[in-house]
C-alpha cells in the first residue's frame, strides 16, 4: 500500500483561477474550502494565488506570468507546497514540477492524503489505497523527471523507460488485485445487509463536517469519532436505534464535498451503497456555514448520480447554536447573535418550506431534539407501516424520561 505521509505543518501556498465557468465569489467560496483542507492534511497558508482565465492553460493551469510570480514567491519565502485548487493533467504537473521545483499538489492529490490519514480499518485503507494508485498511473512519468536533465547520456534514457513500465504494469496488477479484495469485501457487506432483517434503514447523509457523526453519537448514545476537520471519519458506522418503541438502523456515512475526486466515488462505491438501499435518507446541514446552499445542492447533484434522490428524505438543519448574523431590520434574517434566532423564526425561513420534512437543531447541545426525534419517528413508522400494514398497533410513540432510557 502506498505509505501514509506522516505530516507536520508545513508551509504552503494556494493557486485557484476565475474562468467564465468560475466566478471570483464562488472561486473564494473553493480557497476557502481548499485552505480548510489543507490544514487538516496538516498545512498552513501563507498566501492565495488567483488568475483571471477564459479557461485553465493547458502546460501549466495558470499563465506564464503567473507561474514565474509564484516560482519567485516560493523560492523567496521558503515554502514547500503549492496546492491547486483543480484537478490537474499529468502534462500540467509535470510541467509545473520541471519550472517551479517544489512539491505540486492539486485539490484530488490533497483529498487522498486526507483520506489515506483517515483511513482506520482495512476496508477504508484498500479503498484509499485504491484510489490512490488510479489517481498515479497516469502521472507515473513525474516520478523520473530527474532524468530529463541528463541531456541524454549511455544508459540513462533506455533504463529510466524501462523502470517507467515496470511501474506501470506493477501498479496495474495491484489495482487489480485491490478491485478483487474489495469485491469480496462487496459482497460480504452486501450480505451483511441483507441480514440485517426488514428493519427500516435510515442514513445520514451531508457535507462532510457538518456534524453527521456528532448526531449518530447523541442519537445511537455510541462513540463515533467526530472531529471538526474534514472527513474526520470515513468508514460506514451502523447502529440500531429505538425511538418512541419503534427500532430502526441508522447508518453513519462518509461526508461529501464539491469537486469529489471520482478515483474516490468509484473506490467508495460500498459506502454509497448504504445510501442507496437506505429507506429513509437524513440529510445534515451546517447552517452556520455561509455556502450551506451550495452544499445542498452538491450532496444533491451526489445523490442524484447514485441514483438516490427520489428517496423519504429529512432535512435537518444543525449548528443552529453557532449562526451568527447582522440584523438589518426587525423583519430580515440575515448574518446578528445566533440568541436573536428563535425556533419559530427559522420556521418561517424558506429552510423549513421545503418539498421535504425539515427541522432546526444542535446536536451538540440537543436543542429541539424532541420534535427531530418526533420528525425521525414519524418518517420511519409510515416506512414501516407501508411495509408491514398490520403490525403497526404495535409501536407508540412517547417521549419521556423512560423513553431515554429504553434507547440507551
Amino acid at each position: 500500500m502506498l505509505e501514509k505521509k506522516q505530516h507536520s505543518y508545513e508551509k504552503a501556498v494556494l493557486v485557484g483561477v476565475v474562468t467564465q465557468n468560475q466566478d471570483a465569489d464562488k472561486l473564494q467560496e473553493y480557497m476557502d474550502e481548499l485552505e480548510f483542507l489543507a490544514h487538516t492534511a496538516g498545512a498552513t497558508i501563507d498566501r492565495r494565488f488567483t488568475q483571471n482565465l477564459t479557461q485553465p492553460d493547458p502546460k501549466t493551469f495558470v499563465g506564464s506570468g503567473k507561474a514565474q510570480e509564484i516560482k519567485e514567491y516560493v523560492k523567496e519565502n521558503e515554502i514547500g507546497t503549492i496546492i491547486f485548487d483543480d484537478e490537474l493533467s499529468p502534462s500540467q504537473l509535470k510541467n509545473l514540477e520541471k519550472e517551479i521545483e517544489v512539491k505540486i499538489l492539486d485539490r484530488t492529490n490533497l483529498i487522498l492524503d486526507i483520506f489515506a490519514q483517515r483511513a482506520q480499518t482495512s476496508y477504508a485503507r484498500t479503498q484509499v489505497e485504491l484510489a490512490q494508485y488510479q489517481y498515479l498511473l497516469p502521472r507515473l512519468s513525474k516520478m523520473w523527471s530527474h532524468l530529463d536533465k541528463q541531456k541524454g547520456g549511455i544508459g540513462m534514457r533506455g533504463p529510466g523507460e524501462t523502470e517507467i513500465e515496470t511501474d506501470r504494469r506493477i501498479i496495474r496488477d495491484r489495482i487489480s488485485l485491490l478491485k478483487d479484495k474489495l469485491k469480496i469485501i462487496d459482497k460480504q457487506m452486501a450480505t451483511q445487509r441483507n441480514n440485517r432483517g426488514k428493519v427500516v434503514r435510515a442514513a445520514l447523509v451531508g457535507y462532510t463536517n457538518v456534524g453527521k457523526s456528532t448526531l449518530m453519537n447523541a442519537i445511537s448514545k455510541s462513540d463515533v469519532f467526530a472531529e471538526n476537520k474534514l472527513f474526520a471519519t470515513l468508514d460506514t458506522t451502523v447502529r440500531k436505534v429505538v425511538i418512541g418503541n419503534l427500532p430502526f438502523l441508522l447508518t453513519d456515512t462518509v461526508g461529501f464535498i464539491r469537486k469529489l475526486p471520482t478515483q474516490l466515488v468509484e473506490s467508495f462505491k460500498s459506502t454509497l451503497d448504504e445510501v442507496r438501499e437506505a429507506d429513509l435518507l437524513i440529510h445534515v446541514v451546517d447552517i452556520s456555514h455561509e455556502s450551506f446552499e451550495d452544499h445542498i445542492e452538491s450532496v444533491n447533484q451526489i445523490l442524484m448520480e447514485i441514483n438516490a434522490h427520489q428517496k423519504p428524505m429529512i432535512m435537518v438543519f444543525n449548528k443552529i447554536d453557532d449562526f451568527s448574523y447582522e440584523k438589518k431590520d426587525e423583519d430580515d434574517l440575515t448574518p446578528s447573535s445566533s440568541k436573536n434566532v428563535s425556533l419559530e423564526e427559522w420556521k418561517r425561513t424558506w429552510m423549513a418550506k421545503s418539498k421535504h420534512p425539515a427541522v432546526f437543531i444542535s446536536a451538540l447541545t440537543k436543542e429541539n431534539f424532541p420534535e427531530m426525534k418526533r420528525l425521525i419517528y414519524d418518517e420511519v413508522m409510515n416506512i414501516h407501516i407501508s411495509r408491514f400494514p398490520y403490525n403497526d398497533f404495535l409501536f407508540e410513540y412517547f417521549d419521556n424520561d423512560e423513553a431515554s432510557e429504553k434507547e440507551d
